[in-house]
């Protein structure tokens, strides 16, 4: 056992010794006990190294590279000077306009990823390799290795790729997210600003956060350092198991701040199932718009507390109207897993399985009722579960800003 030697605390011993009342009668022997158990439970988090587990989990983190090519409109043509009014000035404008020849250039950006099989399948993020023409897979030897996009999920910010190597590559298994608590210590490793290999520590700041990203957000926060090109990254508990993806950070500069966000492993299993069987996703389809159950509301229709999802409108034809869900009822389970508050729900639809039978407890006119509903398949041109006036559209952007508090939430390719 390792004991720290601390001045503050010898001193604090003295002054407790010096005492005349009951403290002064205290035995040394039991006082410096006290002060060594101290010591030694400070120095187990203090000296605490990560070293044999960046040493192991390193090889089978990689960078990514890509090209894009992107069409810029050249220096507007000159219009020949004519008199004030002359027709001939919007006919040569409409002309050039029209006509304007396009430059190509190329566009790169770096990014992070990881092996999860030793053939060569590796994890990222959707907008690292987002709309590029070449990726590039750069492996901690300095390899590079071309790769195929086997499938991507804007909704989730996922992709998968494939490399081709004559030798097996090192690769990490999945860890349970679910099973973080705030506060366990966590790893992060990947390539921010280009600088290859790079390893930080730090905590679970929270989980379930909403960050308005897309329908299915529940990232998990971390104060690990996370930079721009983090993004694709892995988060690993202290068993060396991936229990994230690093995908985003709020921050006034850019930089990190000490808050990132991961994508739980609980969301990307099985999206990554899907696009590696299917090179898409294929999400269960209740057919209903939901809002908010405020307090308010809550309070109007009986209900104990403000949980759940009401249902604002049902689509004609689909899952939720032929198992007769109304308007007007609220959500209460899904499943057997109970929908605390809307956006919950969308979540929960969309991991279902298609064609599974399903109970649903809803709350209509003052009392709960059990329904039963086979959950359809989610065309993708379909609004999902969208609360009325939220915007539907969920293509990742590349960074949205909140001007009340200075910060600005981007992603970190």
């Amino acid at each position: 056992m390792r004991y720290i030697f601390s001045w503050p605390l010898v001193i604090a011993a003295s002054l407790v010794l010096r005492w005349r009342g009951t403290m002064g009668r205290i035995p040394l022997f039991i006082l410096m006990g006290f002060l060594l158990m101290t010591s030694s439970a400070h120095s187990r988090v203090a000296g605490e190294s990560f070293a044999d587990l960046a040493q192991k989990l390193l090889p089978s983190v990689v960078n990514i590279s890509t090209t894009s090519v992107i069409k810029d409109p050249s220096v507007s043509p000159q219009i020949p000077q004519f008199p004030p009014g002359s027709p001939f000035k919007e006919f040569f404008r409409d002309f050039l306009e029209k006509n304007r020849p396009q430059e190509q250039r190329r566009s790169t950006s770096l990014g992070s990823g990881f092996i999860i099989e030793k053939s060569g399948v590796v994890i990222t993020n959707n907008h690292v390799i987002q709309d590029a023409q070449e990726i590039k897979v750069i492996l901690q030897d300095n390899t590079t290795l071309t790769a195929k996009l086997i499938g991507r999920d804007p909704k989730t910010d996922i992709a998968v790729l494939k490399v081709n190597s004559e030798k097996d590559l090192p690769s990490v298994s999945f860890g349970d997210s679910d099973q973080l608590r705030v506060g366990d210590w966590v790893v992060a490793i990947g390539n921010p600003f280009g600088l290859g290999g790079s390893v930080t520590a730090g905590i679970v700041s929270a989980r379930g956060r909403n960050i308005n990203s897309g329908p299915y957000d529940d990232f998990i926060q971390t104060d690990a350092s996370i930079n721009r090109g983090n993004s694709g990254g892995p988060l690993f508990n202290m068993r060396g198991e991936v229990v994230g993806i690093n995908s985003a950070i709020l921050s006034p500069t850019g930089g990190s701040v000490g808050i990132g966000f991961s994508i739980p492993t609980s969301i990307a299993k099985g999206v990554i199932d899907q696009l590696r069987r299917y090179g898409r996703t294929r999400r269960g389809w209740l057919g209903v718009r939901i809002q908010q159950v405020t307090n308010e509301i809550g309070e109007s229709l009986g209900l104990k507390k403000a949980s759940g999802a009401l249902v604002a409108e049902v689509t004609a034809g689909s899952p939720a109207e032929k198992g007769k869900i109304q308007k007007g009822d609220v959500i209460l389970s899904f499943n057997d897993q109970m929908v605390n508050e809307m956006r919950n729900l969308p979540r929960i639809v969309a991991s279902t399985k298609i064609g599974q039978e399903v109970p649903i407890v809803v709350w209509r006119k003052g009392k709960k009722k059990s329904l039963s509903v086979a959950v359809g398949e989610l065309d993708e041109k379909q609004a999902l579960l969208i609360e009325p006036g939220q915007q539907k559209d969920t293509k990742s952007t590349k960074e949205s800003k909140l001007p009340s508090l200075g910060l600005t939430l981007a992603f970190i390719n």
